[in-house]
């Protein structure tokens, strides 16, 4: 067999399985509906990149009608291909938009020192993607987090923050505006790693975040691999349990009434008569 026909097979195989981890997320969380404008957002990662490839490919077969109009933030980082994506998009033929923010400077000057920029980057990220959302109608804004991240976020929170927390597949935001899904949800970065290398996506990498050594985040994502690695679907047995939760095997008065329970007083009386001669 020769290598560009295993290169097939191989892209073939992981469209498949990407097909199949978004479609369940889309139909187990009903993420998109007929007639919805989908707003993709597009950073010139591995992620976004293969979200828009395997959103396209689905939108050719599905059996609803939905839109979709890539869109990235470009935040004027120094040296920042401004090419690379307007290439990439009209060579497929998508609709898309560029929405030009300096946001970098913002998060160079206020971010103090010794602090990861990341915090403040995704706040002013978000609110130009939900603003130019309102602007164009946008039923749904797509993210491209997948599976992994999803994870490395509980923990993220579990130890930074004292909260038993994550990233849902389906948002309202706060002020109830936008709707976020992340199609790739259920997808293992591993999988999106090897489809976005299959695929030969023009990748950009972050320089902003790239520049920094002391991201947590990368602590736990380290974590996490070697876990895998000593026993091979951890991450998705992780992540299958906030799909599977039982708030009254937790501790959180808000979620499970615990000051309430009692013992069933009648439930007794009945136990007794049957156990009675």
């Amino acid at each position: 067999m020769t290598l560009a026909r295993k290169d097939t097979l191989a892209l073939n195989r992981s469209r498949k399985n990407l097909r199949r981890d978004v479609g369940r997320a889309i139909a187990d969380f009903n993420m998109i509906e007929d007639g919805d404008r989908i707003m993709v957002c597009l950073s010139g990662g591995k992620d976004s990149y293969t979200m828009l490839d395997i959103l396209l490919s689905m939108q050719r077969s599905a059996p609803i009608d939905f839109s979709i109009k890539a869109v990235n933030l470009d935040q004027k980082q120094p040296g920042f291909p401004e090419h690379v994506l307007p290439d990439y998009l009209e060579s497929i033929g998508v609709e898309y938009h560029i929405i030009e923010q300096d946001t970098y400077s913002v998060v160079k000057d206020k971010t103090p020192e010794g602090k990861t920029f990341c915090g403040l980057c995704s706040r002013l990220r978000r609110g130009n993607l939900y603003s130019y959302a309102r602007q164009i109608g946008a039923d749904k804004i797509a993210l491209g987090h997948h599976r992994d991240d999803i994870v490395e976020t509980l923990f993220l929170n579990m130890f930074f923050g004292s909260r038993l927390k994550a990233m849902p597949p389906k948002l309202l935001s706060d002020d109830k505006q936008n709707v976020v899904i992340r199609p790739l949800s259920y997808c293992p970065e591993s999988e999106i790693a090897r489809y976005a290398a299959l695929r030969e996506f023009p990748i950009i990498p972050c320089n902003l975040c790239g520049t920094q050594d002391n991201m947590q985040r990368q602590n736990i994502k380290a974590m996490l691999q070697e876990w895998e690695k000593q026993y091979p679907g951890r991450i998705d047995n992780i992540f299958r349990s906030i799909t599977n939760v039982a708030p009254s095997q937790l501790a959180d008065t808000d979620l499970f009434p615990f000051r309430d329970l009692r013992r069933d007083e009648s439930a007794m009386v009945r136990i007794a008569a049957v156990n009675t001669p």
